[in-house]
């Protein structure tokens, strides 16, 4: 304490001591918050957290086909069946699994047709794993998309986890609104494709339908009657030839219901959707008429080419086309800075554009004047959201705690050192974040806990300041000079000072093992440890300065 005491006397007392005091501390101060703008550091609000399960939605073309589906599927449950960490897949052709925390936002139990699929994988628990769920999906991922996706084209296979924080629809979504569809459909492709090449963001993919070839079987009417042939007959053999239908059903008795007999003639292969052999399959197909005779059905059957229009969405009464994009171990935050940057660059010979709030735009088409409005939402808006709150809790804190210090010193000056010192726990902060990233594997984001961490920090750590101030005051009183009471009073209570962080970091330690709470616990750490450091050198050093201790 003695050495602790000479030094700090040395640096109150010399000009260039002082100097050099404030000096490093604003060097240091500038070059840790420069962490954040240069991404050596990085901001997300909550890391992905290790669960026991996770999701695969295969999402075909809409003119796909129940077989089609199902080859993807099997393909997807060859790769899973080769995991070791994976007990159990359940499988569900042509619907959503039965809903879950994600599903309920994300839809999964609206889904119905040939051409969707979900795929729900049980893990090991995770106590029991070296690899977390979220980084077994970032390797399994392009696995499947290699070997699965190209089987039908135009497929999307996605892998969902829970989420860690509020459930959103994709951790980035783009929403367009406007009222002109063409430019809707174009604009909607070159974001998707803008999506598809920045670094970092995956399952790229749109709600909407694009519009496809379909053929209609339409029974010609007067014809069958005039061969006398019975419609119901003629329709039901239409069923069962192609789509398949009930046709009895079974009583059971280990069953309370009956069990339904569902009847398809034959399984038909991706090539039937092509006309020439719906015509061969009308033609090997005989209904029966009031005569008896057996009359070909290609000859009471026409077949009609027509367009299937997709979807149309529409959101607070406006007409709406949305794409959403996965982040893959990154924060929504960077991606969406490139891609936006990119639609910009893009689309500035078509469009005029102007900003609106952070990030969405308006458009304008040059040629048309027809207005268009890009909005950003998913996690990423719940991201920036927050923190804006949090920094709102922050800017609150700091005016509440200043006012009390003025209050009770009755000096203005004295209070800004007071949550200067304090503040510069965000030094502590930043850098702790910066170990933690170089000690573990995977990026260790700054979280929205990081920033309560902080904002705790600002309360606790003003307590340092106060010790060291009031021992000084009542050393003065006693007749010890300013510069002599400043620094007994700072090595006197570094003591005290010390053991109240070493608590702090020791309550702490375990928070950091923690995937959603860990960088709560690195803040109380880190920041405890550089508010220390300031309370009990760079504090005292402005305390000398002026008549800001003088009684």
């Amino acid at each position: 304490m003695k050495t602790f005491e000479a030094l700090l006397r040395w640096a109150i007392s010399c000009s260039y001591g002082k100097f050099l005091v404030i000096f490093f501390t604003l060097v240091v101060f500038g070059l840790t918050l420069a962490m954040f703008p240069t991404q050596i550091v990085k901001a997300k609000m909550l890391p992905g957290k290790s669960a026991d399960t996770f999701s695969i939605y295969l999402d075909l073309p809409p003119n796909a086909s129940h077989f089609q589906t199902t080859q993807v599927a099997k393909c997807v449950l060859e790769v899973l069946s080769a995991e070791k960490e994976v007990t159990m897949l359940d499988t569900y052709i042509g619907m959503g699994s039965p809903l879950d925390y994600a599903g309920l936002v994300k839809g999964s139990g609206l889904k119905m047709g040939e051409n969707v699929a979900e795929i729900v994988v049980n893990l090991t628990p995770k106590e029991s794993r070296d690899e977390s769920s979220e980084l077994m999906v970032h390797r399994i991922r392009p696995i499947l998309q290699s070997n699965c996706s190209n089987m039908v084209e135009n497929s999307s296979i996605k892998l969902v986890e829970e989420p860690a924080g509020p459930p959103v629809l994709a951790d980035i979504v783009v929403e367009l609104y406007g009222n002109n569809y063409e430019i809707l459909n174009s604009l909607n492709a070159t974001i998707r494709d803008i999506l598809s090449q920045t670094k970092g963001l995956v399952d790229v993919d749109t709600l909407e339908d694009e519009p496809y070839e379909i053929f209609k079987l339409k029974v010609n009417t007067k014809r069958a009657l005039a061969m006398g042939v019975d419609l119901k007959v003629l329709n039901d053999t239409l069923y069962l030839a192609y789509e398949g239908m009930v046709i009895e059903a079974q009583n059971r008795d280990d069953y309370p219901w009956q069990v339904p007999l569902f009847l398809r003639l034959e399984n038909h292969k991706p090539s039937d959707d092509s006309k020439e052999e719906l015509e061969n399959l009308l033609a090997s197909l005989f209904v029966p008429n009031a005569q008896g005779a057996f009359i070909p059905m290609i000859e009471l059957v026409n077949i009609e080419p027509s367009i299937q229009e997709g979807a149309i969405f529409s959101k607070n009464l406006q007409n709406m086309q949305t794409i959403t994009a996965q982040t893959d171990l990154v924060s929504q935050v960077y991606p969406l800075i490139d891609a936006r940057r990119a639609i910009m660059e893009r689309l500035e010979s078509e469009f005029e554009i102007t900003t609106q709030g952070l990030f969405n735009l308006n458009l304008i088409h040059k040629e048309t004047k027809e207005p268009i409005k890009l909005v950003w939402d998913g996690e990423m808006k719940v991201t920036l959201d927050t923190f804006a709150d949090l920094g709102s809790a922050f800017i609150t804190a700091l005016v509440i705690i200043f006012f009390l210090m003025v209050i009770y010193y009755k000096s203005f000056a004295l209070s800004g050192i007071i949550l200067m010192g304090s503040f510069l726990s965000i030094i502590g902060v930043i850098l702790g974040h910066w170990v933690m990233d170089l000690a573990v594997s995977g990026t260790f984001f700054v979280t929205a806990t990081s920033m309560i961490g902080f904002i705790a920090l600002m309360g606790i750590n003003s307590r340092n300041s106060l010790l060291i101030i009031d021992f000084a005051k009542s050393l003065m009183q006693e007749g010890m000079s300013k510069k002599d009471a400043i620094a007994h009073a700072a090595a006197t209570r570094a003591k005290p000072i010390f053991l109240t962080v070493i608590t702090v970091v020791l309550a702490s330690a375990m928070l950091t093992l923690d995937p959603v709470f860990g960088g709560l616990g690195v803040s109380l750490i880190f920041g405890s440890l550089a508010s220390m450091v300031a309370s009990l050198v760079f504090v005292p050093v402005l305390l000398d300065m002026g008549k800001i201790m003088d009684i």
